[in-house]
């Protein structure tokens, strides 16, 4: 365990555009290493995040420390750099249908070697819009369920990608948040139906069925529209106690500043799935460790191999944090036996 204050705005070491210059001076021996000079690959990714969101900043200039840096990182070591031998295009598919459906559509007109999706909605979109440009999905939580692949060993077709999260969590998402909370009499649950698996369900019934052994009433917090969170997170504020648990939900990620900020005005704990809600002063979240490893499978589809033989891969690691000063300001006290078994401890 480690115990540490939360991180402030990191400054990158090395941001995109000295990555540019360092590649145009050596150029020659990136090639070395093995990437064909033949032809400007095209590395295209869609995200769910605006682009001036602080996520997407913060990843278009962090070196190794975010998906789309280790990516770049990842894939320098491999012989391919930016403006040399590939180009990176991003788009964003915030603002609606619409908005997604023309970000995927511009994608596409670029004819790219391979394209990265970051949320089951967008590889839905890409997967819709074609079955011959090679796909790659940063996260999804039940690629098979969804369609995407035949199987995780096998996934077939014209993508691959990596998984997030298993139907498990609902239960474990559970047992954390009521160790916090041990007086807890009901659980909200928060989600948008139209972003989150199987409409919620994927972690719904592990969550449900532990939330029974215990007595505790689990009540569904569905929202489709960023003005519906106060009013969804101020429901929990009452008695009973109450606390609440956030599901895998890219609208939640890109609403979480609006999430956390209500929790705090009705002091309402909350549970999370990914640490970027504790970037925004979240109180707890547990969910995969970021390990950046789509530069592999990247690499291998740029050099001819079909992203149908590379099979889906799990995360390896979890990781528990905890955020003792928003504990307090919540009046709880967490206990020490869950402290002991955080990864991270942030005041």
């Amino acid at each position: 365990m480690t115990e540490r204050p939360a991180p402030a705005r990191v400054v990158p070491a090395v941001a995109r555009r000295d990555l540019l210059r360092l590649a145009g001076a050596t150029a020659a021996g990136w090639l070395v290493l093995g990437a064909t000079p033949d032809r400007m690959r095209i590395v295209a990714t869609l995200t769910a995040l605006p682009l001036d969101d602080e996520l997407t900043k913060r990843s278009m200039t962090e070196a190794a420390t975010t998906r789309l840096g280790g990516l770049i990182a990842g894939l320098r070591q491999r012989g391919w750099v930016e403006g040399v031998n590939f180009r990176f295009e991003i788009r964003s598919s915030f603002g609606g249908p619409d908005r997604l459906k023309t970000a995927v559509q511009e994608l596409i007109d670029l004819k790219p070697d391979v394209i990265l999706t970051g949320s089951t909605v967008e590889t839905a979109a890409v997967l819709a819009a074609t079955k011959a440009i090679p796909i790659v999905f940063a996260t999804s939580n039940d690629p098979v369920g969804n369609g995407f692949v035949e199987s995780l060993a096998r996934p077939g077709g014209n993508v691959t990608g990596f998984t997030s999260s298993t139907a498990e969590m609902g239960s474990k998402w559970f047992q954390l948040i009521k160790e916090a909370v041990p007086d807890m009499a009901r659980v909200g649950v928060l989600f948008n139906p139209a972003s989150t698996p199987r409409a919620g369900r994927f972690f719904l019934d592990s969550l449900e069925q532990e939330a029974a052994t215990t007595g505790v009433d689990v009540v569904l917090a569905p929202i489709g529209k960023a003005a519906e969170i106060d009013g969804a997170i101020s429901r929990f504020c009452e008695p009973p106690k109450a606390a609440m648990i956030s599901l895998v939900d890219s609208f939640l990620v890109v609403n979480r500043q609006a999430i956390v900020a209500a929790t705090a005005k009705y002091r309402v704990p909350m549970i999370y799935p990914f640490h970027y809600f504790m970037d925004a002063g979240g109180l707890m979240s547990y969910g995969p460790t970021l390990e950046v490893r789509s530069a592999d499978y990247v690499d291998l589809i740029l050099r001819g191999t079909k992203a149908g033989d590379l099979p889906v891969q799990s995360p390896r690691k979890y990781e528990l944090l905890i955020n003792r000063t928003v504990a307090r300001s919540l009046g709880l006290t967490i206990p020490f036996t869950l402290l002991a078994r955080a990864d991270e401890i942030r005041e």
